[in-house]
């Protein structure tokens, strides 16, 4: 049964990542409504193949349709598109998925390897460091998403005052309720997932919704050649020596990690030329460490109970909805099922992997559904969704308030990945802070005296001053690609464009019968 449910999780997380636009945590959250009605084991590991299905959904869109789901596939589309666009689509969907099961599968071991140790060290932490963790979380995911740091600090700030509405466990003061007893519990963090996803996806594409079938990119050609093998299986290593570290470092996440992989292969590759017009490295590289940092950001949520990305954050929604709170005593206190969910990871990979290369056909066809069609039954199924989670008409009046505010967000460029980080992490971070005041009565200093809470601090100032110095680096690659692909058509207009008749009459250099040269 156990293996049925990490295969239906493997189907489904494929079919909803392959629709446009819609990423790993837009999937995750459309799907944990699903998980409800299962016992804890089988729920993660039908998890477990969601996450990773969803994964492999969203390299999908990006490479056929340019429309990455997620922030880190966007480095994916820049190379895996301009393949597809060329006749190579069938080679750089084999890359990825390829890669993607080399990636997964050595980070899982390193999983297994790494997370019992730092579970071992998070142990001895005590709660200001905690608080220090949590700030690094906040600011790294907020100053690294998003258009501009100050968007990002927006959203987080959003996700934290949604996090305090409700009644506070301390003192049973009812917080920002406006007198309603519907938010005298709070709101539920699958509403407000589903409802910045999923409604607010939905809403935005209505509000620029185009007539007719979505544009498709042909897949023509053949899969892989030998010389396509011999290009890629480096950068699938490389990808995953750099994407699982900085996948496990709390202000990691994927998006540093595909970002400096494609960097890396650039810089490396023999086939320079080739980068801004297709190079299958620019797509094996990012993807290897887009999935390989998918497995390291479970390293501190399994371990310190700390999300780092949207998914991640959902997923420990999920833990919470059992009655099970991540941190360092899981693996004593939940070690079968933990256990079981890393282990469904190997299998998700395989399942990944002998599915999806034949089924590439399948994916297509679901992308040939109209978009009203499509977001209709997304919206449908979000309600469903939500309103099996606590049978509450309030809670689908919520969903689509939430929505709104999700639709407005992407409208004026605002990320949604820090709010939901700010509303899954700011009662825990409250929490800490409290029991840290509470053991030092008040001394506020007692919040930065801690070594490991200085040195977190430190890297809080480092991890902000490193996302600006990449995003500048970012802007001045795309200046780069966009100016020699601009270049580059400005050759080939000269080239096509005919010659005044003037121009055509003129003598030729060194012919005699023109009188010379000219």
């Amino acid at each position: 049964m156990y293996l049925l449910y990490a295969l239906i999780g493997v189907m489904l997380g494929t079919a909803v990542g392959v629709l446009p636009g819609i990423g790993p945590a837009m999937t995750v959250a459309l799907l944990l409504p699903l998980t409800y009605t299962l016992e804890p084991t089988a729920a993660f590991i039908m998890f477990a193949g969601i996450y990773y299905g969803g994964m492999y959904g969203g390299s999908t869109t990006s490479i056929l349709l340019n429309t990455p789901g997620e922030s880190a596939s966007i480095v994916t589309a820049l190379e895996g598109n301009k393949m597809a666009k060329t006749g190579r689509g069938a080679a750089a969907l084999a890359t990825a998925a390829i890669g993607s099961f080399v990636a997964g599968t050595i980070a899982t071991v390193a999983l297994s390897l790494v997370a019992p140790t730092v579970a071992r060290i998070a142990v001895k932490l005590g709660p200001a460091d905690y608080v220090a963790l949590a700030v690094l979380a906040f600011f790294t995911v907020a100053a690294m998403l998003g258009a501009s740091p100050a968007r990002g600090f927006a959203s987080l700030a959003l996700g934290l005052f949604i996090a305090v509405i409700g009644t506070d466990s301390l003192t049973g003061q009812q917080r920002f309720t406006l007198g309603l007893p519907t938010l005298a519990d709070g709101i539920d963090v699958v509403v407000v997932a589903v409802g910045f996803f999923a409604v607010g996806e939905a809403l935005h594409v209505a509000s620029r919704l185009r007539r007719g079938p979505i544009p498709l990119v042909p897949i023509a050609g053949r899969g892989m050649t030998r010389s396509d093998w011999m290009r890629s299986w480096k950068p699938w290593l490389r990808g995953t020596a750099i994407g699982f570290p900085i996948g496990t470092i709390p202000a990691g996440g994927a998006d540093l990690g595909t970002f400096l992989s494609y960097a890396t292969e650039r810089k490396l590759s023999k086939h320079k030329e080739e980068f801004g017009h297709g190079a299958i490295e620019g797509v094996a590289g990012p993807e290897a460490a887009n999935n390989a940092s998918a497995a390291g950001v479970l390293v501190p949520l399994l371990t310190l109970g700390l999300p780092t990305s949207a998914t991640a954050a959902i997923i420990l929604a999920a833990f919470q909805s059992y009655g099970i709170q991540p941190g360092p005593q899981l693996f004593q206190e939940e070690g079968q099922l933990v256990w079981a969910l890393i282990a469904s990871l190997y299998i998700g990979n395989v399942l990944l992997l002998v599915l999806n290369l034949p089924l590439v056909g399948l994916w297509v066809k679901v992308l040939r559904l109209p978009r009203p069609y499509l977001y209709a039954g997304i919206l449908t199924f979000a309600a469903l969704g939500t309103y099996a989670v606590g049978a509450s008409i309030e809670d689908l009046v919520l969903l689509f308030v939430l929505g709104g505010i999700g639709w407005a967000m992407r409208s004026y460029g605002f990320p949604i990945a820090p709010a939901i980080v700010g509303l899954i992490l700011g009662p825990i971070a409250e929490e800490q802070l409290r029991r840290t005041l509470a053991i030092s009565q008040g001394d506020a200093t007692a919040l930065v005296t801690s070594p490991f809470a200085a040195v977190v601090y430190v890297l809080v100032v480092l991890a902000l001053v490193g996302s600006q110095w990449l995003k500048r680096r970012q802007a001045r690659l795309d200046a780069a690609v966009y100016a020699e692909a601009q270049r580059e058509d400005d050759l080939v207009a000269a080239a096509t464009k005919p010659h005044a008749p003037e121009q055509l009459d003129r003598p030729h250099r060194n012919d005699p019968d023109s009188g010379g040269t000219w």
